[in-house]
């Protein structure tokens, strides 16, 4: 489904990535280990449109997204979800998924598509009128899932979805992340929890300075020394 090599990006004299190899088959749930700075919100950031790509390709069911718009990007099927939420804080739960589904234009689908999510995720229907601003963290985090899932996509990037959240709550956003995968949505998941990414996802990738490193189903990558020391605390 979705094929990177040799992918090069950067800002400005830094090069972020520096030759990422990566691939995410349909149906997969696949997770990108590694330290801050090794290059993963970077990756996803390539990946939508949002990092310009100096060399290398990134090629989404047979189309090249090299060179695309974030909004193309979108409607070809890809989300992203990024890091800390980044909900429209003046707007209302409703808007929100609203703006999620800003490249639809079929008003009566995308009610129902609001309707659909808020039966997911009780918590927003609770709060559809209220300030996206005023929820908790956790509420924010749903909200930025199923905002994401408005756009109806084939493949959602995550961004750190357990970040500064309570770990109860995090079991939460995992649970979803999961029902997600298991109703047939791909998933490419940057993950500073290793343990619990590696317990819910198909494969691994471990990145260091731009690269990656080492690769493996989940179980190996769960079971390896050099993986354990420096991300499982073992």
């Amino acid at each position: 489904m979705l094929t990177i090599s040799g992918l090069r990006a950067g800002y400005g004299p830094i090069e972020a990535l520096r030759g990422l190899d990566l691939e995410v088959r349909a149906g997969e749930l696949v997770c990108v280990l590694g330290a801050n700075g090794a290059g993963k919100t970077s990756t996803l950031r390539a990946i939508s449109g949002l990092l310009p790509v100096r060399d290398g390709r990134i090629v989404f069911q047979d189309q090249d997204l090299r060179k695309r718009e974030p909004g193309e990007i979108l409607k070809l099927g890809v989300a992203h979800c990024p890091e800390g939420r980044r909900v429209f804080p003046y707007l209302t739960v409703q808007e929100n998924l609203e703006m999620g589904a800003y490249i639809r234009g079929d008003r009566r689908e995308i009610a129902r598509d609001v309707a659909r999510v808020c039966t997911h995720f009780p918590v927003l229907a609770e709060r559809r009128r209220q300030a996206a601003g005023t929820l908790s963290g956790g509420e924010q985090q749903m909200l930025a899932i199923a905002r994401a899932l408005m756009a109806r996509p084939r493949l959602i990037l995550f961004d750190e979805p357990s970040l500064g959240l309570a770990p109860t709550v995090v079991e939460t956003t995992f649970s979803i992340i999961a029902d997600i995968r298991r109703q047939g949505t791909t998933v490419l998941m940057v993950e500073q929890n290793a343990h619990l990414a590696l317990q819910l996802a198909d494969r691994g990738y471990v990145m260091e300075t731009g690269c990656i490193v080492l690769q493996g189903s989940a179980r190996d990558l769960l079971a390896n020394d050099q993986v354990r020391r420096a991300y499982l605390g073992g």
